[in-house]
């Protein structure tokens, strides 16, 4: 529900909304300090009230978790029986309406530069938010400043949500806005003086109501209309009104589409191929049921591609707008696929109604192939906070994910990292991810031959369905020890060995897709055993589970060349 994983010297205030549930449950606060002498974890005062955490009248003296970005000149301040200066001209309370209530406010009388910005933000929120948010403020000298109601998400993508109107009423305002977020975030409060005589603004009483502001604003419409697998038809896709139909429903055929369907392997797909036109080319597009503006949207979709000598029209995404006009090419194919069904996540936001059109353009016979679609969905939200993995994923570029080291047997920790190991010919140069990242590794100049490290994900939950374990891994150097992947059963005492490397592989990434199948709480654990040397160092990176069979079980690790008992170590 939550973590933190930075240091801190005071303490901090965490928000974090319940579940709203008739059945009794509890909340487990658990606290793993790192290994180091003066590293310690603390709580303190731990309150549950009725309500949603972005709620606040600040008459407590956390604020509820609202933090203030710190700017040298201008800055929100608690107004009222405590303000930092006189009040001669600011207002007061709102709720008690007399000087002892509090407030938030930001003045301009230090303001020194011109657009100088204040911006008072909310705790992040844990669950989705989908209702009504409604504040009081007090505003003078409206022509001076320029106020503004932001929401941010966990990516730091900002949307502009309410502005007031250039002439306000005297005194507090209430204003109502209507909030749609299926992803945590923030609430931003923003103020942006002119001068030193923009005045002031001030807020209070924020609250927080599951019901829309406006019976017109509750959306009537579920984008999941724009799913499709093929199975039953076309659902609602079509083509474009002409005498040749280019994308055509197809089911596995021995011998013709030996991969099959992505849902299934034996159902319905769309392709688009040459024998099906007319023409020795053909354009075709297939669009997609118009959805409404305003709106972030994630559209996920595979495909599959075969026989293409050239792809730059092979396959691409554009959307449209509602008079069947292109807005913009979202994605296209800038690389052969190696006929295996590939998934693509598209996000996207437009004002208007808008619809995805599926292109594909062949221009003669010699130089097309097949060109094929499958398992469409679109969902609410940013791709990457709606992302179908698994818990247990990490690419260790905002921490351990919750992952532990095994204090049991081992003898040396997993260390996080960026940037070259120490050792030379050894270890990988940059992480796998973005090159300048995170990555974890054992660093063997602090092992002993035959020592070992391991590294346990968090509790994941079983699965009757079968999972894929999807691992890049590094191990270059003449000392390479062993590099293993274990399963822990929480009903047995036994590990149960995944996969495993021995010896040198390669001076690159290397990926390994592992199946396997569990159906009770488990754990996966990372073991890395130093080699006779010092240059033995073992790294790992971008750590994702995925619902089902991995999909392309060839793109296993390449044979190393070595013996499989090449630098075994005797235990």
């Amino acid at each position: 529900m939550w973590t933190a994983n930075q240091a801190s010297d005071s303490w901090l205030i965490a928000s974090v909304d319940l579940p709203n549930s008739t059945t009794p449950y509890q909340v487990l606060l658990e606290g793993r300090p790192e290994r180091g002498s003066g590293n310690s974890v603390a709580i303190f005062e731990i309150h549950i009230v009725t309500g949603y955490c972005i709620e606040c009248n600040f008459e407590e003296h956390h604020l509820c978790g609202y933090s203030n970005s710190w700017n040298p000149n201008v800055n929100w301040y608690v107004g009222g029986s405590v303000a930092r200066v006189p009040e001669s001209h600011l207002p007061v309370n709102h709720s008690t309406h007399h000087q002892r209530g509090h407030y938030m406010y930001v003045d301009s009388v230090y303001a020194k530069h011109f657009q100088e910005v204040a911006k008072l933000s909310s705790p992040m929120t844990t669950v989705p938010l989908a209702g009504c948010l409604s504040f009081y403020y007090n505003r003078d000298q409206e022509r001076g400043n320029i106020f503004s109601l932001f929401t941010r998400d966990q990516l730091g993508h900002y949307e502009d949500m309410w502005r007031p109107e250039v002439f306000a009423t005297a005194g507090w305002t209430l204003v109502s806005v209507d909030i749609k977020a299926p992803h945590p975030l923030e609430v931003v409060f923003e103020v942006a003086f002119n001068s030193a005589r923009g005045g002031y603004v001030a807020i209070d009483d924020i609250s927080f109501s599951p019901e829309f502001c406006h019976t017109d604003t509750e959306p009537n419409f579920d984008p999941s209309i724009a799913n499709c697998d093929f199975e039953d038809g076309l659902c609602l896709y079509h083509q474009e009104k002409t005498d040749s139909k280019e994308w055509s429903r197809v089911s596995v055929k021995p011998n013709a589409y030996r991969i099959g369907d992505h849902t299934t392997g034996v159902g319905c797909f769309l392709l688009v191929n040459t024998h099906f036109s007319l023409t020795p080319g053909y354009v075709g597009r297939l669009h997609g049921p118009l959805l409404p503006g305003n709106h972030k949207y994630c559209l996920r979709f595979y495909y599959l591609l075969h026989g293409f000598r050239k792809v730059d029209n092979a396959l691409a995404l554009y959307i449209y707008d509602e008079n069947n006009v292109a807005q913009e090419k979202v994605w296209s194919l800038t690389h052969t696929s190696r006929d295996v069904w590939t998934e693509v996540e598209i996000t996207y936001m437009k004002p208007m109604l808008s619809k995805v059109v599926f292109v594909s353009i062949c221009k003669n016979f010699w130089e097309c192939g097949l060109a094929a679609i499958d398992d469409i969905t679109v969902s609410l939200g940013d791709c990457q906070m709606t992302a179908g993995f698994l818990p247990g994923q990490c690419d260790f570029e905002s921490g351990v994910c919750g992952y532990i080291q095994d204090k049991k047997g081992d003898k040396a920790d997993w260390l996080r990292v960026r940037g070259h190991t120490p050792t030379s010919y050894t270890g990988p140069r940059g992480d796998h991810t973005t090159g300048v990242g995170y990555f974890m590794y054992i660093e063997a100049s602090l092992m002993r031959p035959g020592h070992k490290a391991r590294l346990l994900t968090s509790d994941l939950r079983g699965s009757s369905s079968p999972q894929c374990l999807i691992l890049f891994y590094h191990m270059h150097g003449s000392g390479s020890g062993i590099l293993s992947m274990l399963l822990r059963r929480s009903d047995r005492e036994q590990d149960a060995l995944l996969w495993r490397r021995r010896g040198e592989q390669s001076v690159s990434w290397m990926r390994v897709m592992v199946d396997y199948q569990c159906d009770v709480r488990h754990q996966i654990i990372f073991e890395a055993i130093r080699g006779p040397s010092l240059r033995s160092d073992i790294a790992i990176d971008d750590i994702s589970f995925k619902r089902g069979q991995c999909e392309d079980p060839g793109d296993f690790a390449p044979y190393s060349g070595f013996s499989e008992y090449f630098n075994e170590i005797e235990k």
